[in-house]
Formats: structure tokens, C-alpha cells, sequence
């Protein structure tokens, strides 16, 4: 058996613990914790899935993250996947979630975010490139066809007017 994920009904109730591939393949919803780095300018990291990636080969993103592990909350995930993919150790703040239809599946997404003002050490397996891009540059980039799917619609509720303010770690 693969990785294992909670299987979710509409309301991000639990239904069963299952394999992921399984959930992805039956269109089973399940959970996704991700996480917007903004660093002291307020700039949001930019980055490009390498090549040989699963899900998404060479697609710019502007969110880290993947899935919630069994009996692990959304923030903890997050937390993990930061660690995981650029190597600091943080806090994400919950900002927001939704479901999302998905172009792979079906999934609750938790976007948080956090701010980073160390150096960041991306691990190659996940991130091919990087860069800080202010909010009107990422704007445009997130409208061209190399960008995944599901993020723009999460771009969209970020920016959504009411959203509070990021904090630092």
C-alpha cells in the first residue's frame, strides 16, 4: 500500500483511511495543505515543479505543499511540508479553505501562510527553480497555461478583499 490519506465527504468529514492513489484514481475527495511564503518585502515565492514530477511536470506554483497525512491537522501538514520542501521550520498561519474540484481529483484544500526571512533550502525533488515575485507580477504569471490548474482558483480566493494580513515567524 502507497500513501495513506483520510478519505472526506463535503463537509471535510472523515469517511475512511485510504491509499491516495486509490483516492485520486476513484475521485475520492481528500486533504491538501499548502502554504504561501511571502518574505520581509511582502513578496511571494514563485516556483517551478521539476520535470520528473509526478503531478504537474514543469508548472510554476506559488504554493508548497501535499497531503494530509492520517490523524495529521491541516496546519501540521503544512508545517511538515514546509520543512520538507524548503527546509525551514515555521508555523503556517490557516488562512483559508475550500473544496476544490482538482484537475487530478477531487480535495479540501488548506491554504496558510507564512512569512520567511531566512534562507530557504529547496529541496530539488520538489522545487527546480524559485524566485520572490511582488503580487502584481505573480497576477500575471498565474493567468499563463504553465501554471497548475487548482492554484489559480486558490490565487483568486487569496486575493479575495476582506483576507487579513500575513504575520512573520
Amino acid at each position: 500500500m502507497g500513501e495513506l490519506v483520510e478519505r472526506v465527504d463535503e463537509q471535510d468529514h472523515v469517511v475512511a483511511v485510504v491509499d491516495r492513489a486509490e483516492a485520486i484514481r476513484e475521485r475520492w475527495p481528500h486533504r491538501i495543505a499548502t502554504i504561501v511564503c511571502r518574505d520581509g518585502d511582502g513578496r511571494i515565492l514563485v516556483h517551478r515543479r521539476p520535470d520528473d514530477a509526478s503531478r504537474f511536470p514543469g508548472q510554476f506554483n506559488w504554493m508548497l505543499g501535499g497531503a494530509v497525512e492520517v490523524g495529521e491537522s491541516y496546519e501540521e501538514a503544512a508545517a511538515r511540508e514546509l520543512a520538507e520542501e524548503l527546509g525551514v521550520r515555521a508555523v503556517p498561519r490557516f488562512v483559508l479553505k475550500f473544496l476544490c474540484d482538482g484537475a487530478i481529483s477531487p480535495y479540501w484544500l488548506g491554504l496558510h501562510e507564512v512569512v520567511i526571512t531566512a534562507p530557504v533550502r529547496p529541496d530539488p525533488r520538489e522545487v527546480a527553480w524559485f524566485d520572490w515575485l511582488a503580487e502584481p507580477e505573480l497576477d500575471e504569471l498565474v493567468r499563463s497555461c504553465a501554471f497548475v490548474p487548482d492554484a489559480r482558483e486558490a490565487f483568486d480566493r487569496y486575493r479575495a478583499p476582506g483576507r487579513p494580513p500575513a504575520h512573520e515567524e
